[in-house]
C-alpha cells in the first residue's frame, strides 16, 4: 500500500488581491502526474482544500476536475478532511456522488465512530489499511460550555476534548484492526489524519485563526495513546515538518506559498509506502509555479535588489518593503522607475517584475507610537487604523475627505456579498 500525504491547498487564494488560479491548476496538474509516476494507492488530504467556506466558481472547477482525474489514475481512494477554511456542509454536498469514484469526505465528527474509522481495500477487494479521518474540531464539538469557567478552563476543557475525541476514534481503529487481523491473520496499517496544531508546531506568518501562544496546541503523544499510529499525516500549519522528531508524524504544509513570507520556504508531499517490515517515508519537493520575492531595505537596497531580480530573468512578483532611514518622498514612483530599468536592461530574458505591494516600515511604526498603553493593532477597527495613518502622514482638508470616502467604497466593495473570494464582483 502506497499513500500520498498532502494539505492546506486553500483553493481560491488570492495574495494582495491577486488571482492564482493558475497556479492552483499547475499544481493540481502535477500532482495527478505525480500520483500517475508513483503508482499512488490512496491519496491523503489534510484539510483546507478551500481557502473560503464558500469558494468561487474557478476553485470548484478545478477541485471537481481534480477528484475526476484522480480517480481515472492508478490511485483508488481518496480520502479527504475537512479544516478549518472548509464549509463542513459545502464540502458534505455531494459526498453520496463522490462515494461512486472512491472519494471519501469528512467534514464533521459524527456520534458514530465508523464515519471516521474507514477501512481502504486494496484491488482485490480485500482490506489494506485504516484511515482515521478526524476533522478539525471545533470548540463546540468537543466541549460543552461550563457557566462561570474562565478562558483557561475553556482552554483546558478544549484541549481535553480534543484529546478524548482522538482517544475514542483511535480506540474504535484498533479494535477494528484486530477483527481484520483476526479474520485474515494479517495486521493492516492505520493512519490518523487530523487539522490541528501539535506542541511545538512551527507556524508561518499567514495562518489564520491559529491559536495563540499555547491556546489548544494538543500534545504530540496522544496520536499514539490508543493505537500503534503507522503514520500521523496532519494539516493546518504550513511549514513542512515532522512532529515530535517522528519521521512518521508529519506535516505536510501548504504545496505553493501562501504569503511572501512564506517565499523562501520549500514545499513538499509526501510518499508512505507501507510493508511488512518498514514504513519508508519519502518527500517529493513540489516545483515552484510563480516565484514570489519579499524586497526589504533602504532605498539604495531596494534598487539592487531588483536589478538583481532583473538580472535573472522569468516573472516574479514582489512586495518592497522599505526600512531604511533614507527620506522616501514618493516610494511606489521610486520603485517602478527600478523595475522599469532593471526590465530594459534584461529584456533579452524575458525579464517581468510585478510589483504586488509597497509597504513603508516607517508609517507603520509612527502609527505604532500612536497606539495608548495596552493597545493593539487587533483591537482597533480598521476605519480607526486608516483615520491614524491620515493623521500620521499629515493628511487634512479636502485630500483627507477625499481618500476617507475612497477607502469607505473600498471596504464596502469588499464586503458586499455579490463579490467572491477571487476579490472580483460576480456578474449579476
Amino acid at each position: 500500500m502506497r499513500i500520498l500525504h498532502t494539505s492546506d491547498w486553500h483553493l481560491g487564494r488570492t495574495l494582495c488581491g491577486r488571482r492564482r488560479g493558475d497556479e492552483f491548476e499547475a499544481f493540481l496538474s502535477w500532482l495527478c502526474g505525480i500520483i500517475e509516476r508513483e503508482r499512488i494507492d490512496a491519496l491523503l488530504v489534510a484539510g483546507d482544500i478551500f481557502d473560503t467556506g464558500m469558494p468561487g466558481n474557478r476553485a470548484r472547477e478545478l477541485y471537481y476536475r481534480f477528484l475526476r482525474d484522480v480517480a481515472s489514475s492508478s490511485c483508488r481512494h481518496t480520502v479527504i478532511i475537512a479544516g478549518n477554511h472548509d464549509s463542513p456542509s459545502f464540502l458534505d454536498a455531494p459526498r453520496e456522488l463522490l462515494e461512486i469514484l472512491n472519494v471519501h469526505i469528512v467534514s464533521g465528527t459524527s456520534e458514530d465512530l465508523a464515519a471516521e474509522v474507514l477501512v481502504i481495500d486494496d484491488s482485490s477487494g480485500n482490506p489494506s489499511l485504516i484511515v482515521c479521518a478526524v476533522p478539525y474540531l471545533r470548540d463546540r464539538d468537543v466541549r460543552l460550555s461550563v457557566a462561570g469557567e474562565d478562558a483557561s478552563d475553556r482552554n483546558s476543557q478544549l484541549i481535553q476534548g480534543i484529546v478524548g475525541h482522538y482517544d475514542d476514534v483511535a480506540s474504535f481503529a484498533a479494535a477494528r484492526r484486530d477483527e481484520i487481523r483476526d479474520t485474515s491473520g494479517k495486521r493492516i496499517p492505520v493512519v490518523i489524519m487530523g487539522h490541528l496544531f501539535t506542541t511545538g508546531g512551527r507556524s508561518s506568518d499567514v495562518e489564520r485563526e491559529l491559536y495563540v501562544g499555547t491556546l489548544a496546541q494538543v500534545p504530540a503523544d496522544m496520536f499514539r495513546r490508543r493505537v500503534e499510529a503507522d503514520y500521523v499525516a496532519l494539516g493546518h500549519l504550513h511549514v513542512p515538518q515532522t512532529v515530535g522528531g517522528s519521521e512518521r508524524m508529519r506535516y505536510s504544509g501548504s504545496p505553493i506559498p501562501m504569503s511572501f513570507g512564506e517565499s523562501s520556504q520549500k514545499k513538499f508531499v509526501y510518499v508512505v509506502d507501507f510493508d511488512e517490515t518498514d514504513n519508508a517515508v519519502r518527500p517529493i519537493e513540489v516545483p515552484v509555479f510563480r516565484r514570489i520575492e519579499s524586497v526589504k531595505g533602504s532605498l539604495a537596497e531596494i534598487e539592487e535588489a531588483i536589478s538583481k531580480l532583473g538580472s535573472e530573468g522569468g516573472e516574479v512578483w514582489i512586495e518592497v518593503i522599505h526600512s531604511g532611514g533614507d527620506t522616501a518622498a514618493n516610494l511606489r514612483a521610486a520603485v517602478e522607475d527600478s523595475v522599469r530599468t532593471a526590465m530594459d536592461i534584461n529584456a533579452d530574458k524575458n525579464s517581468i517584475i510585478d510589483v504586488i505591494r509597497v509597504r513603508d516600515e516607517r508609517i507603520r511604526n509612527k502609527i505604532l507610537s500612536r497606539l495608548r498603553s495596552g493597545e493593539t493593532l487587533n483591537e482597533l477597527d480598521h476605519s480607526e487604523i486608516f483615520r491614524r495613518f491620515l493623521d500620521s502622514a499629515g493628511i487634512q482638508g479636502a485630500d483627507r475627505d477625499a481618500l476617507t470616502r475612497t477607502y469607505d467604497e473600498a471596504v464596502f466593495a469588499l464586503n458586499s456579498p455579490d463579490v467572491s473570494e477571487e476579490g472580483m464582483a460576480e456578474p449579476t
